[in-house]
C-alpha cells in the first residue's frame, strides 16, 4: 500500500466519520427523510453534471447498473435515510459506533451464508468488535436516555449497507466512477422523496448552522468521500480499502465530542478501542496471503 493510498484511506475515514455530527445538526432543524432526499438530489445532480463534463456517460454495463440500484436503495435510502431518522434521538457518537460495525457484519454474514472461512485472527476480531459494542451500549444504558427505536433504525440501516456490500462484491465501476456515484444518489433521492411526503411534515428551521451542516454534508461526506472510496477501491482493492474502517469509531466519537460536546465516559473509550482492534483484526485476516517464491 503506497503513501497516496494511505492518505486517501485516512481522508475517507475522517470524512465518513464526520457525517454523523453534521447529520445530528441537520435533523434538529429539518425533517430527516426530506432533507436527505434534497441532499441526494443536489449531490447527485452535481456529480452527474461534472461526470458529463469529464466525458463520462450513463450507458452502464449490467454490473454497473445493478451496483447503482442496489447501493442507491440500500446505502443512500435505507442506511443513510434511517440513520438520519435515528439521529433525532441517538447521539452522533453512538450512531458512528453502530455504523462502524459494518465490516464485522459483512465478515460474519459471509461466513454464515456464503461459506467463507474466517481465520482465527478474524474470529478473535469478530468477538472483540461485538464485545466493544456491548461495552458501549451497556455504558449508555446505565447512563439512561437510549431510544430503542433509534437504535433499531441504526441496526436496520447498517444491515442494509452490509447486504449491499455483499450483493455487489466483485462488481467494477469501470471508468464511470463519478457518474455512478451521482446516479446512486439520484436513486436514493427518488426513494426518499415519496417516503418523506407520506410520513413527514416539511417544517424547516432556517439557521446558519443548518445551512453550513447541510452544505458540508452534501459536498464532503456525500460526494467527495464516496468518490474517494471508489477510487481507493480501484487502487488497492476492496479488502485492503476496508481496513481503514477501523478508524471510524475513533474519528466518529472524537468529532462528536469536539463539535457537539457529547460526553464520553471511560467505558465508551474502552469500548471504542476494543471495536477498533476487532475491526482491524477482521480486516487483516481477510488480506490475501502471499507465499514467498520458492527457489
Amino acid at each position: 500500500m503506497d503513501v497516496r493510498a494511505i492518505l486517501m484511506g485516512l481522508a475517507f475515514a475522517l470524512m465518513w466519520s464526520s457525517a454523523f455530527s453534521s447529520a445530528r445538526i441537520i435533523v434538529s432543524h429539518a425533517p430527516p427523510l426530506g432533507v436527505s432526499a434534497v441532499r441526494f438530489l443536489l449531490a447527485g445532480l452535481i456529480a452527474v453534471g461534472i461526470a458529463r463534463a469529464l466525458g463520462q456517460n450513463w450507458r452502464l454495463t449490467t454490473s454497473q447498473a445493478r451496483m447503482t440500484v442496489i447501493f442507491g436503495i440500500c446505502q443512500n435510502a435505507l442506511y443513510l435515510g434511517l440513520f438520519f431518522v435515528a439521529m433525532q434521538t441517538v447521539e452522533a457518537s453512538l450512531a458512528a459506533i453502530i455504523a462502524s460495525t459494518m465490516p464485522l457484519i459483512v465478515a460474519l454474514a459471509g461466513a454464515l451464508f456464503l461459506g467463507e472461512r474466517i481465520p482465527a485472527t478474524g474470529i478473535v476480531g469478530l468477538l472483540a468488535g461485538f464485545l466493544g459494542v456491548a461495552i458501549v451500549m451497556g455504558s449508555r444504558v446505565q447512563a439512561g436516555g437510549l431510544d430503542p427505536f433509534g437504535i433499531a433504525y441504526c441496526v436496520i440501516g447498517v444491515l442494509a449497507l452490509a447486504f449491499a456490500t455483499l450483493a455487489v462484491r466483485g462488481a467494477s465501476s469501470g471508468g464511470n466512477v463519478l457518474m455512478i456515484v451521482g446516479l446512486q444518489m439520484l436513486v436514493g433521492s427518488a426513494v426518499l422523496f415519496p417516503a418523506s411526503l407520506l410520513t413527514e411534515v416539511w417544517v424547516v428551521d432556517w439557521t446558519w448552522q443548518l445551512v453550513a451542516a447541510f452544505s458540508y454534508t452534501v459536498i464532503v461526506p456525500g460526494l467527495v468521500a464516496t468518490l474517494v472510496w471508489f477510487l481507493l477501491v480501484r487502487r488497492i482493492g476492496a479488502v485492503k480499502a476496508a481496513t481503514f474502517h477501523f478508524l471510524n469509531p475513533f474519528f466518529g466519537v472524537a468529532i462528536a465530542a469536539l463539535l457537539l460536546g457529547e460526553t464520553l465516559g471511560p467505558w465508551d473509550v474502552v469500548g471504542v478501542v476494543v471495536i477498533m482492534f476487532g475491526i482491524l483484526a477482521v480486516q487483516l485476516s481477510r488480506q490475501p496471503v502471499t507465499n514467498p517464491t520458492r527457489k
